[in-house]
This record gives structure tokens, sequence and C-alpha cells, in this order.
């Protein structure tokens, strides 16, 4: 079994009286140390399954299994547990604290697990992340004092810092520029080698499937391609 695993897993919302089957019954499996492009056009379900793997949606039909639990049978607060310690996120509007530092910021999520303080390890592990993301020189400054790509590297530290298994990064290319676009890849690709974290993005950016080596497509809903490559 996948360090993450959907099985025949379906969403479906209603707009209005109408029924929309955003996804149609997909079966992932993704392994630990996967670097995985979601990849299709708006509407084929990128999201739906992002949030389904990341807890923040339930599938309608099937399951979704992480490090070999199946969800369906996990109270919300085993959830939040899991989604805290197992899964960290990257989203393409950054979403920081606008009145944090940049440290302030990649420490916030160590203050809102089951034990919530910042150690001396824990410090140690944020100027480590700090420094990888170049910001060192920054670290003192609030977000509207950095430019898009910065913003992006305090998010990547963040997603980071409560060590998690997974990172799920929503279009975290979306608001940057091409060249900026392409060193936060590179980050993110050495994080995956050094660490052996496992990244899963969806996206519409060419360059992430291009890198990927594990690209999902999806239509209307299903997947119509499940490929991997060798890692380079």
């Amino acid at each position: 079994m996948g360090i993450i695993e959907l099985r025949q897993a379906k969403k479906h919302y209603m707009l209005g009286k109408t029924v929309v089957e955003a996804v149609k019954g997909v079966d992932i499996s993704i392994e630990a140390g996967d670097f995985i492009s979601i990849a299709g056009p708006s509407g084929s379900g990128k999201s739906t399954i992002l949030n389904m793997i990341g807890l923040i949606d339930t599938p309608t039909a099937g399951e979704v299994f992480i490090d070999g639990k199946s969800t369906a049978k996990l109270k919300d607060r085993q959830l939040t547990d899991l989604r805290h310690d197992f899964i960290g996120f990257i989203f393409q509007s950054f979403n920081l604290i606008p009145v944090l530092t940049v440290r302030e910021n990649i420490e916030f999520p160590l203050l809102l697990g089951k034990k919530p303080r910042i150690t001396k390890e824990r410090r140690e592990w944020i100027d480590t992340l700090i420094a990888e993301v170049g910001l060192s020189e920054h670290q003192k400054h609030r977000p509207n004092e950095l430019s898009g790509g910065q913003r992006q590297r305090v998010a990547i530290a963040r997603a980071l810092v409560t060590k998690p298994q997974v990172v799920l990064a929503d279009e975290p290319t979306a608001n940057l520029d091409s060249v900026t676009g392409e060193q936060i890849l590179g980050l993110m690709k050495k994080v995956n080698r050094d660490l052996n974290t496992t990244f899963i993005f969806s996206t519409h950016d060419n360059k992430i499937v291009e890198i990927a080596d594990h690209v999902i497509r999806l239509k209307d809903g299903l997947v119509v391609e499940n490929a991997r490559r060798e890692k380079a």
C-alpha cells in the first residue's frame, strides 16, 4: 500500500438543484518520496482530489487511506491531528499572516499542535529551514515587505516546519514570474530529494509536469493518465 491511497473515490456537490460530479471514481496510489503532478484543465477535479488527500474534504463514496489508515473511520480530532502532523500545505496565494514576521509565520504551525511550544530543537529546525529557503536576512520582515517569491519561500518553510511526510501544493507557481517559479520548484525538488518528503501538486504549470516523477492527468473527474518516470 502507498503512503496515500484513493480507492474509487468520488465527490459530488450540489449546485442549486444540480448534482455536480467533480470526481467520478478514481484509484490513485502515492508512494513515499513521490514528486507528483496532478494535472488537468479547470474543472477536471484537481483541487477536489487535493482537498480529499488533505482531509479538508470527504469523499461522497469510496475511501481515502493515509499512512495505511482509512480516514472514513477516524473521528474529527484524529483527522485534525493527522492533518497537522502528517501533511503540510502550500497555497498559490501564500496565506501568510500579515502581522507576523517571516520567523513567526514559519513557527506558527508548531503553536497549534498537541505540544504547542517552541523547544531548542524546534528553534534549530526553524533556523535550518530559514537558511534553506534563503531568508536568513529577512526573518524579521513582514509579508508586505517581501517579494512574491520570498513569500512563497516562507510558505514552503512553514509547510515543512512540522516535518510532514507529505506536502500538498495547490498551484504554487501561479502567482510567480517564470524565473522565480523555477527557483521555487528547484527548492521543492531539493527538499524532496534531501528529506524524502512527498510532494503532491495540483497544477496547470507544464514545468511542474516536466520535472515530476509521477504524473496523473485528469479530465472531467476521471484519471486519463497515471504514469511513473525514472527519478531525476
